[in-house]
């Protein structure tokens, strides 16, 4: 009775979790449908460009709410509610101060940021004028996204995806009608991008007072500490959030190089699509942390072995049904954004590379999401970083000494399937070592 229990727990925070993971990676969908049917290949190319600075922001509010919500799950485990509420209000003091710093080093820097990433000429215009909107509502970007992750751990769940929904709906409505009717180009896209997002922190802000969980009650003498905890478990899961969005400026830059502006289109529209499948993984991972941690604060060694067991399984069962969905598809992938002809028989014959990827993705992302779960930083900081090191490393000697832009590609995928095997060994030890978590 307690499996099937606890299965049905599972299920309850993962699906909700899986679910907002994929809309948030919609959003980016959606501003790429618009604008690249509205602007085409230049228009992808310059949101694709600019996007890791987006990203980042997003990650931001990620990493801090995620650091906060597991030691707020922790700690209420072990029966310290004070502790616990501590971490409630460090967590949105943080999210209130990087949301004010990223505001202003965002917009001073916009110019200079876009040019470190590749950017120039009508490429850098379009760009400017699409991260000088996003810099504006920094602040509701981040608050929102580093508030899920407590409605999550609250047990909300369902809520959590209710609040991407509503920032998701309202993102695809104002997108029709800023870049469409209103011909507002890349600027309304970035508006419509921050008001969707508002809504969701709206959403989100009015769950913490309803369940009486929003206070910024900390004592200054403690939020140095509680703060400097929050950032050491944050740093994986913001790396996590941001390391597609690493990979892809490295493609981006090697690509200027060997395949010019042509590959970084084709990137862009793959990009598009399969960032939600490892969003949806992520989801996985992030949706069974409530769980984990809980088991972890709990001592409950063999409830945290099972969730972890259904978590890699989950994972992998999803991962193999987005690649069957993303190579029926790969045909019309390039039409859905406008993309040229050219573009578009490029992603077909190169899709099919990216997925062999793809199983791998999920058995990294859930064992590290596992190991930032149970304050395992070290080995959750390894994972998250070492796939665009291996993919750097990859790229320097692969492209030259075998095939150009072909080898850019590939070394995407033996980047992801190192890292994964890697992962595999980490965990390996980490159970041996634990003697009690043998299997997944």
């Amino acid at each position: 009775m307690r499996q099937t229990h606890d299965v049905r727990t599972f299920l309850q925070y993962v699906i909700p979790s899986v679910l907002s993971f994929a809309l948030s990676g919609v959003y980016t969908i959606v501003d790429g449908f618009f604008i690249g049917n509205s602007i085409g290949d230049l228009g992808l190319s310059a949101v694709n460009i600019a996007y890791p600075i987006v990203a980042v922001i997003q990650a931001l509010g990620t990493g801090i709410g995620m650091g906060g919500a597991i030691y707020y799950s922790i700690y209420r485990a072990e029966k310290k509610g004070s502790k616990a509420r501590e971490f409630t209000a460090g967590t949105l003091w943080s999210l209130i101060i990087s949301s004010v710093l990223l505001t202003i080093s965002v917009f001073l820097l916009n110019g200079t940021l876009l040019r470190a990433l590749g950017a120039d000429g009508e490429l850098l215009a379009l760009g400017e004028e699409y991260i000088a909107v996003i810099a504006l509502g920094a602040a509701l970007q981040v608050i929102g996204t580093g508030t899920v992750p407590f409605i999550r751990n609250l047990g909300g769940s369902f809520y959590a995806m209710v609040s991407m929904i509503a920032g998701f709906v309202t993102n695809i409505i104002l997108d029709y009608l800023f870049v469409w009717i209103l011909d507002q180009g890349v600027a309304g896209a970035a508006w419509a991008t921050v008001i969707g997002q508002g809504v969701t922190m709206l959403i989100a802000l009015i769950y913490l007072l309803r369940k009486r969980q929003f206070t910024l009650a900390i004592p200054f003498s403690r939020y140095g500490k509680v703060s400097a905890s929050i950032l050491k478990i944050g740093i994986a899961p913001f790396g996590l959030a941001m390391s597609p969005n690493i990979s892809l400026i490295i493609i981006n830059r090697f690509s200027i190089s060997y395949g010019g502006e042509p590959a970084i289109a084709t990137y862009a529209c793959i990009a598009y699509v399969i960032c939600i499948i490892y969003l949806i993984l992520q989801g996985v991972g992030d949706g069974s942390q409530p769980l984990l941690s809980q088991h972890y604060g709990e001592k409950d060694l063999d409830r945290l072995k099972s969730t972890r067991k259904l978590a890699y399984g989950s994972a992998l069962f999803l991962s193999l049904i987005g690649c069957i969905i993303m190579y029926l598809t790969k045909e019309s992938l390039g039409t859905l954004f406008g993309a040229s002809d050219l573009v578009n028989m490029e992603i077909t014959k190169i899709m099919p590379v990216f997925l062999v990827s793809v199983p791998f993705v999920a058995v990294l992302r859930v064992t590290t999401a596992s190991f930032y779960a149970t304050e395992k930083s070290a080995l959750s900081y390894v994972l998250t970083f070492i796939e665009p090191l291996f993919m750097f490393v990859l790229m320097l000697i692969l492209p030259p000494l075998f095939g150009g832009q072909i080898m850019i590609w590939w070394s995407t995928v033996f980047a992801r399937i190192l890292s994964a095997l890697l992962a595999l060994i980490l965990k390996d030890r980490v159970d041996k070592k634990d003697g009690t978590l043998s299997e997944w």
